[in-house]
């Protein structure tokens, strides 16, 4: 066996079945699925854009999982010939390290926004909300709500900026 999956192939095909299967695109041919629910809106509050799952955990993970296991299998079928298994795999070692780039950078980008969010809804600096992420062993949700307890609500309704010319200040 090539990779150690912490998940069991069932497991992985299960979760697959709750995304979206993506039909053939020719810039984006690695991708087989997509989360089924869209993005809120930057406007929404930050407790229903995590019960909605922006935040959640990337789909590009799994897909690489059952890359994983399709390699194994195909490791299996050739083991004694690494030519054979190279010719075989190689387009799925491709769609692994594509998957894998794709999988790191909606990794970042996911947590930068949930930070900011946090930082834009609540009193807290990011080094606070950096802070309370690694106290916290629970869910995106269980963290909403140990911040929300600790710090006070700064701007529930609008978490952007407003725009035009700033208000006049009194002396």
């Amino acid at each position: 066996m090539l990779f150690k999956i912490p998940m069991s192939r069932e497991h992985v095909e299960k979760e697959l079945s709750k995304l979206q299967k993506l039909n053939y695109n020719q810039f984006r041919w690695w991708r087989l699925y997509s989360p089924k629910n869209k993005p809120l809106h930057p406007r929404q509050p930050l407790k229903d854009k995590i019960i909605n799952g922006d935040y959640d955990w990337s789909c590009y993970k799994l897909q690489v999982y059952l890359c994983e296991y399709e390699m194994n299998d195909i490791w299996e079928e050739c083991k004694p010939d690494a030519a054979k298994f190279n010719e075989k795999a190689s387009l799925i070692q491709t769609r692994r390290s594509r998957l894998l780039t794709d999988y790191e950078k909606d990794e970042k980008e996911r947590l930068d926004n949930l930070i900011k969010a946090f930082t834009q809804s609540f009193k807290c600096n990011k080094e606070q909300v950096i802070e309370e992420m690694e106290k916290c062993s629970g869910t995106i949700l269980d963290l909403y709500y140990i911040i929300e307890d600790k710090y006070r609500v700064q701007n529930a309704y609008t978490t952007l900026k407003r725009r035009g010319r700033p208000s006049k200040k009194v002396i």
